[in-house]
């Protein structure tokens, strides 16, 4: 007797979860692309209620994009269209006013755009709900409460409880996304409404551009022979060149600083 399949599309838990997706960024490439962290949590939202899983986006919609979502099992999704410099917040926060959902999933920041890491945070402030950041994995619904495994430094875990309604944003320690299937993303239904949006005045000011690594401080190593050579690339660092004022008058401050510019050469 072979194994019984594993059904998706039954909601066991009876939850409705909305999952909030965006336009990624390859970092080598720079190409348009479904979001690491986003997937992340569309694949948590799909193993915790199979295809009741709402995709969300708020702005132009990038369908091939769009599409890569879908093609993970999902049969449609929501798309709040507004141009790409409107703010997301206001539309989101009325959509899922009006919604109501029990779980709210999205990535800890986008690949583009602001980037900040802090629509989770502003979205829980205007729908009154607790925002989890960073989760893991999130266990099974109880009584209308929910454990979830948040991620913390040098791979370790917690076990946090929180009641529904709440929203969570899922790190890159979740579980890795799942392939997109060309076919099935191509036949998904893109539920697209368009809405009055806000224009975000901030952002249509900035100047985008490439961003650069920062250069670092080369170690001159000044050896003569073979023996000290290989003693400067091996001794452990000294911290000891800094000096800490604190009782110096700001006069003198400033100028240890303009002292320590012109040494290291920026100020000529």
């Amino acid at each position: 007797m072979q194994p019984e399949a594993r059904n998706e599309n039954l909601n066991p838990t009876g939850i409705k979860v909305v999952s909030l997706i965006s336009i990624g960024q390859h970092p080598q490439s720079g190409r348009a692309r479904r979001a690491e962290q986003d997937a992340r949590a569309v694949e948590l939202g799909l193993n915790l209620v199979g295809t009741g899983l709402e995709l969300l986006h708020a702005g132009e919609g990038d369908e091939t994009v769009m599409r890569s979502y879908l093609g993970m099992g999902l049969p449609k999704m929501t798309l709040l269209k507004q141009r790409d410099h409107c703010d997301a917040l206001p539309v989101l926060a009325e959509y899922l006013a009006r919604k109501v959902p029990d779980l709210v999933l999205t990535g800890v920041r986008a690949e583009s755009g602001e980037a900040s890491g802090m629509l989770p945070f502003l979205l829980g402030e205007k729908l009154g709900w607790p925002v989890i950041n960073r989760i893991a994995a999130i266990g099974e619904v109880v009584d209308g409460e929910v454990e979830v495994l948040q991620a913390l430094p040098r791979g370790q875990r917690r076990a946090i409880k929180v009641r529904l309604p709440f929203i969570a944003s899922v790190d890159m320690a979740a579980e890795a996304p799942r392939q997109s299937a060309y076919g099935p993303g191509r036949r998904a239904a893109i539920d697209a409404n368009a809405t009055d949006g806000v224009v975000d005045a901030v952002r249509t000011g900035w100047q985008e551009s490439p961003a650069r690594k920062k250069p670092k401080r080369l170690k001159v190593v000044k050896a003569k022979t073979a023996a000290d050579r290989f003693k400067a690339a091996t001794a452990k660092p000294q911290g000891g060149g800094g000096k800490v004022m604190k009782n110096e008058s700001a006069t003198e401050q400033a100028q240890a600083v303009l002292d320590m510019l012109v040494e290291e050469g920026v100020i000529r």
